[in-house]
């Protein structure tokens, strides 16, 4: 009898511990070569990502969302007219438009609202679509009673900075931006969340505090808005955000930590 040829696929000891992450470890070998399954995996993980950043946010389906969920809603664009010069002038998309500009400041309220949240695409409008609407329900639940919020922002080719011009312009307390963060090889929706408080043009991110990696397989909206209004609360009673506002979450709310890694910068 002949014996069956042996294969060339070696698998990697630590296979089961896949089922633990999304990292990419474990992968086995063919040869000295990764094997034909994970190289066309990588290879549709990199297209999601790079499909991630050019889809564009569909506002009207946001805005109806929105709508039925009892929300008031204001649209605006950033100075980058489209996708490429977004990608190429980041500082375009960090400022408003003139008709948006005008837009907010008609729609100034007389009372200052006391926080304004604005719905970005970001780097990943499929994060932001996904996303945003259920996290802002979650949030609107665990606000202090008596606060007062601002139509809702649904902002087009946004980087995290236009929430200061946005916030000053409507006069808010403080601003929350729910932007697509930058596609990763595993998570091209993933969420994150920009809070600063007396917003205006030239704050810089250390004026800022940030919640990241919002989905499924990270933050849940429920950990992710007692997370955000634990902060609105601390700075509001302390009068600034950022490096001054220690995020104690982890003690005052003990699943706050699950599934959150670091930012994926947005700027």
């Amino acid at each position: 009898m002949t014996k069956p040829p042996a294969t060339v696929t070696q698998q990697n000891p630590w296979q089961q511990l896949r089922q633990f992450t999304r990292a990419r470890i474990a992968l086995g070998r063919a040869g000295h070569s990764q094997t034909t399954d994970t190289v066309l995996a990588f290879g549709l993980a990199h297209a999601q990502a790079r499909d991630a950043v050019h889809l564009p946010l569909d506002c009207a389906a946001v805005a109806s969302a929105l709508d039925r969920a009892g929300f008031a809603t204001l649209p605006v664009h950033s100075a980058a007219p489209d996708r490429e010069h977004y990608l190429r002038r980041p500082d375009l998309g960090r400022r408003l438009d003139e008709p948006s500009r005008a837009r907010l400041a008609r729609a100034r309220p007389d009372a200052a609202p006391d926080v304004v949240i604005v719905i970005a695409d970001g780097l990943s409008a499929l994060a932001a679509q996904s996303h945003g609407v259920p996290l802002l329900c979650a949030v609107r639940e665990r606000l202090p009673e008596g606060w007062a919020m601002a139509p809702v922002v649904v902002a087009e080719q946004s980087r995290v900075a236009l929430g200061d011009e946005v916030g000053e312009l409507l006069d808010a307390r403080q601003v929350v931006m729910l932007i697509g963060e930058r596609p990763g090889l595993s998570s091209p929706d993933s969420l994150g969340i920009y809070l600063t408080y007396a917003p205006r043009v030239g704050r810089t991110d250390a004026e800022r505090n940030c919640i990241s990696n919002v989905q499924p397989e990270g933050l849940s909206y429920a950990q992710a808005a007692d997370r955000l209004v634990f902060l609105l609360r601390g700075a509001a009673a302390l009068g600034c955000s950022g490096v001054a506002l220690k995020d104690d979450s982890a003690h005052a709310l003990p699943d706050a930590s699950e599934g959150e890694h670091n930012a994926i910068g947005n700027d």
